[in-house]
């Protein structure tokens, strides 16, 4: 195994000039200065992408583009990660801030596809941790990491870590140089290692079957659902979380890098035992205090998706569930703090690739769509007042906010 995490060196490009108005995204569009950040919403369907207006949710750009795609933030409030069948390209949401000292300057521009791709084979998670990017590829188990504002000086150069085996995994890399990955293989998935930032190995934990996915929490705990409870990644160390059930998948999270709590799914039928058009629709969903290893398994009112679990702007756990409310909990104790219909009742769907109602929160705004409908609407996390609602001509798959 080899870890190549030494400094970053990133292609040079030409640095915007705020005060001047200058763009900083060689070949974008002349900016507008604003008088305020822009939030843009970024929905993906089947034949490209729509940008839309955080706030009014208008349409920005209309953008074509083949196959299935899927959406991650970039972590920079300004680019979105695109999945797409050969590898990861990048979006350009056409807005951001440009701070200097005492003052920014904000602009917005043309949204557009650019230039920067990774290439390989089953691109997989894209994680943002410590103000770096890290993708993680299926098809070899390779990990390449890159500086989070790396994506705005065009092409960037990564450092490559190659687990030992390809699987569909996941990698953290984190402040100190480290690596947080998962272990696996074709046919099983295991837990986790940390490598040091010499390529050694400090620590490794195998008590983590089926793991999937991860979450952040506050002083840098890393969370890796296990198919009975969870891993938890603390500096070098690796703890296990059991859950009170003997089988409990726990394969999506949502966390919030200020809240020690970790919002999790919560499934209980080993996905063998179901028929190849079965899913289960849980009905639980789990809070794990990340300080005292609590696992807290709460009861919901309605089935939820994968697609349903998101943070409020304070660490609220937002769930949508199938009955066509925005659920909010207290993280801390899991007793609910506001219910909003917003759309109607729903199922999920036997595959998961095909459109089913999401949410996306950004600040104090939670974005659901509803394919029944093809609309969007913009609602208040806590008042559940509307915001904004848009028709659009398209099945929403995927959605990812930027501030800007």
């Amino acid at each position: 195994m080899t870890l190549r995490l030494a400094a970053f060196a990133v292609a040079g490009a030409a640095i915007l000039t705020a005060c001047s108005g200058e763009s900083d995204d060689e070949g974008a569009s002349s900016p507008n200065e604003k008088s305020r950040a822009t939030p843009r919403l970024v929905v993906a369907h089947d034949g490209g992408l729509r940008v839309l207006d955080g706030k009014s949710l208008e349409q920005v750009a209309d953008l074509d583009l083949d196959g299935f795609l899927r959406l991650n933030s970039a972590g920079d409030s300004r680019h979105v990660v695109v999945t797409t069948d050969n590898g990861f390209d990048v979006l350009d949401a056409g807005t951001w801030r440009e701070s200097h000292g005492d003052h920014s300057h904000y602009f917005t521009a043309t949204p557009r596809m650019t230039e920067i791709a990774f290439e390989g084979p089953k691109p997989g998670h894209v994680v943002v941790h410590d103000d770096t990017i890290t993708l993680f590829f299926d098809g070899n188990g390779e990990a390449k990491t890159m500086p989070g504002d790396a994506l705005a000086d065009g092409q960037p150069e990564t450092s490559d870590y190659q687990a030992p085996q390809a699987h569909h995994g996941v990698a953290v890399a984190r402040a100190d140089g480290s690596l947080v990955v998962s272990r696996g293989d074709e046919d099983s998935r295991t837990g986790v290692a940390i490598i040091g930032a010499d390529g050694e190995e400090i620590a490794t934990d195998d008590r983590c079957p089926g793991v999937h996915g991860e979450a952040a929490a506050a002083d840098g705990a890393l969370a890796f659902g296990c198919e009975d409870g969870i891993l938890l990644v603390r500096g070098g160390e690796i703890t296990k979380v059991t859950a009170p059930d003997v089988y409990a998948r726990i394969g999506n999270q949502a966390g919030d890098d200020r809240s020690p709590f970790i919002l999790g799914d919560y499934k209980t039928i080993p996905s063998d035992t179901l028929d190849d058009d079965e899913i289960e629709r849980p009905r639980k969903f789990s809070l794990t205090d990340i300080r005292t290893g609590e696992l807290r398994v709460v009861d919901f009112p309605a089935s939820y998706s994968f697609r349903s679990l998101a943070r409020g702007q304070d660490g609220e756990a937002v769930v949508l569930g199938t009955d066509g409310a925005l659920y909010v909990y207290d993280p801390a104790t899991g007793r609910q703090i506001a219910r909003h219909r917003v759309i109607g009742e729903w199922t999920e769907p036997a595959e998961w690739q095909q459109p089913m109602p999401l949410v996306e929160v950004l600040g104090g705004t939670a974005y659901v769509s509803d394919p029944a409908s093809d609309t969007m609407i913009a609602l208040d996390v806590l008042s559940g007042s509307e915001i904004a609602r848009t028709s659009l001509d398209v099945d929403v798959t995927e959605a990812v906010a930027v501030t800007g």
